[in-house]
């Protein structure tokens, strides 16, 4: 008897529409939209990826339309089909939180399910902390401990300065191996070297108000993402919320059929 063919994965579902923003500050933001009906899950990537790019593959999109769901996915400024500009003045995720909030209201949404993914996550944070009544149920991803004591994506494991001084550098062959990887990885999505570089300047450091949070929250990790350690730290400091880990690194994670899995059924 021949060995069963295995069945192949079904290709990424492609966004309905994309609808262009123009901010407050003058960066026009695409959004990227999947048709549904109900209240809107928007996800927001992370560092050096975009929307079409991160959330497609890692199958959540997909997983919320089939509950009927509406998505919306930013490219956050700098990002994917977004303006890029290069001055760090432009940056942040507190500035990309005030750019989620301007989508919705562009967009003419009172609150969402949020789900957001490393930056993204920090980004999200932000929203659910500074303006609670915008957010029903928040998913924070790819991030751990780092969130809650550092006020942003775990820069004792990727510092700041040396990503930035990786995007930068003209030849990347003596980086070192973490921020190397991010390097190739950014090279890799046809994202703009110097505009990441001008993210990675403005990073978010700052103490968050956690306490704020009033949206019920998963936090969801890979079990070897060196970003993400000690998810339940993070979950300890926002109210109410617990930790779910899945398999993966920080790549790996979001391809696992366990993370979409686990986004649906907290959103359900």
């Amino acid at each position: 008897m021949e060995p069963l063919e295995p069945t192949p994965e079904p290709a990424p579902e492609p966004a309905s529409r994309t609808h262009r923003v123009r901010t407050s500050d003058g960066v026009t933001v695409a959004v990227h939209e999947w048709d549904g009906a109900g209240r809107p899950v928007v996800l927001h990537h992370g560092f050096s990826a975009s929307a079409s790019l991160e959330w497609p593959r890692s199958g959540v999109p997909r997983a919320l339309r089939a509950a009927g769901r509406r998505v919306l996915a930013p490219d956050a400024r700098g990002h994917g089909e977004s303006e890029a500009p290069h001055d760090p003045a432009r940056y942040g995720e507190a500035r990309m939180a005030t750019d989620v909030v301007e989508v919705l209201d562009a967009l003419g949404v009172d609150d969402v399910d949020l789900v957001g993914y490393s930056m993204g996550a920090v980004v999200s944070a932000l929203v659910a902390s500074t303006r609670p009544a915008r957010v029903h149920r928040l998913v924070l991803a790819g991030v751990g401990a780092g969130l809650a004591e550092l006020g942003g994506v775990d820069t004792r494991v990727l510092p700041a300065a040396a990503l930035a001084a990786a995007l930068r550098a003209r030849d990347p062959g003596d980086l070192d191996p973490v921020v190397r990887g991010f390097r190739e990885f950014a090279e890799g999505t046809g994202n703009d070297l110097l505009a990441l570089a001008a993210q990675a300047d403005a990073v978010h450091d700052r103490p968050l108000d956690l306490a704020a949070v009033t949206a019920p929250t998963l936090v969801l990790a890979g079990d070897a993402d060196p970003l993400a350690r000690r998810p339940e730290v993070l979950a300890a400091a926002v109210p109410g919320a617990r930790s779910q880990l899945v398999r993966g690194d920080h790549g790996a994670a979001l391809t696992d059929p366990g993370f979409a899995a686990a986004v649906a059924a907290f959103l359900r």
